[in-house]
């Protein structure tokens, strides 16, 4: 057999045992490595390697290390999962960097870590000064992760009082041109509505490239051709109440077909009824009283 046509053969060989060993080591492997994981995958390279181009020994006893390796990966990966002491040894712990605004000189250096690595870390989580930091600890990783004190942390709807609704995730319903019928049905409106909305946009659903639908009901388009979607940003109110108004009658008879029992199902349809008897997006806006 041709040298070449050997190695060939050897190096298709270890991607796919490779393929197959990552998959058992699992996606935590080509995550964040700890130290025992960093070594783990040089190795396993190495080894790789050495069965792909070494023509003067026996190739299988490559794979047999390669195994061996992953074998005790896997191993090791489970006894840490078990044991915090075993956890603490081989992965290593945390190491507390700031606290309180203060910068603690001996783990900088236990670390090895310079004053000019730290503050580009810092400034890479948009943190300028130190005093503005409670709490900084580098991970077993080497990653740092920040706390800000209170005073420093952006503000959000807790902090001042508000009570948000939850924010459903965007249905996808549309990608490059092909329609996805479950994740209609999932954000609560029909293929009728969907193309009555790409009507109006004067788009077939060919010509979309992306299409979502939002927890508030409104459809955003994305032809591919970088021209941004103004027609919502655009709407007038009217059209926004339309909107929603739609997406509530959607939401209840989505809610009417899950019913668990006739009680729950006669609720909502009751619901349903007294809602399209009070409100029809087709009716006038009614003239306000002085």
């Amino acid at each position: 057999m041709p040298e070449w046509f050997e190695i060939s053969l050897r190096t298709l060989a270890a991607v796919a045992i490779l393929f197959m060993l990552t998959k058992i080591l699992g996606k935590r492997q080509i995550s964040q490595l700890s130290l025992f994981e960093y070594i783990t995958g040089i190795t396993i390279g190495n080894i790789a390697a050495y069965v792909s181009l070494d023509l003067d020994t026996l190739w299988y006893l490559g794979l047999v290390s390669i195994v061996v390796w992953t074998s005790v990966a896997v191993g090791m990966e489970y006894m840490t999962m078990k044991s915090r002491v075993i956890r603490d040894f081989v992965d290593g712990k945390g190491t507390v960097l700031i606290k309180d605004g203060q910068l603690y000189k001996q783990h900088l250096h236990k670390e090895r870590l310079t004053l000019d690595e730290l503050l580009e870390q810092l400034r890479k989580k948009d943190v300028y000064r130190v005093a503005d930091v409670e709490f900084a600890v580098m991970e077993p990783s080497g990653e740092i992760n920040v706390m800000l004190k209170k005073e420093h942390q952006p503000l959000t709807a807790e902090m001042i009082g508000w009570n948000l609704r939850p924010e459903n995730e965007a249905k996808t319903v549309i990608i490059d041109g092909r329609v996805f019928n479950d994740m209609v049905d999932e954000s609560g409106y029909s293929l009728e509505w969907l193309h009555h909305e790409l009507k109006k946009k004067n788009l077939a659903p060919e010509s979309v490239f992306l299409a979502q639908i939002d927890s508030d009901g409104q459809l955003y388009v994305q032809t591919g051709d970088a021209r941004p979607d103004h027609d919502n940003a655009d709407r007038k109110p009217k059209d926004r109440i339309d909107s929603l108004a739609k997406q509530f009658e959607s939401e209840l008879k989505r809610l009417r077909k899950l019913a668990r029992n006739e009680s729950d199902r006669r609720t909502y349809q009751s619901a349903l009824d007294r809602f399209q008897a009070g409100y029809s997006p087709s009716m006038p806006d009614r003239e306000q009283k002085p």
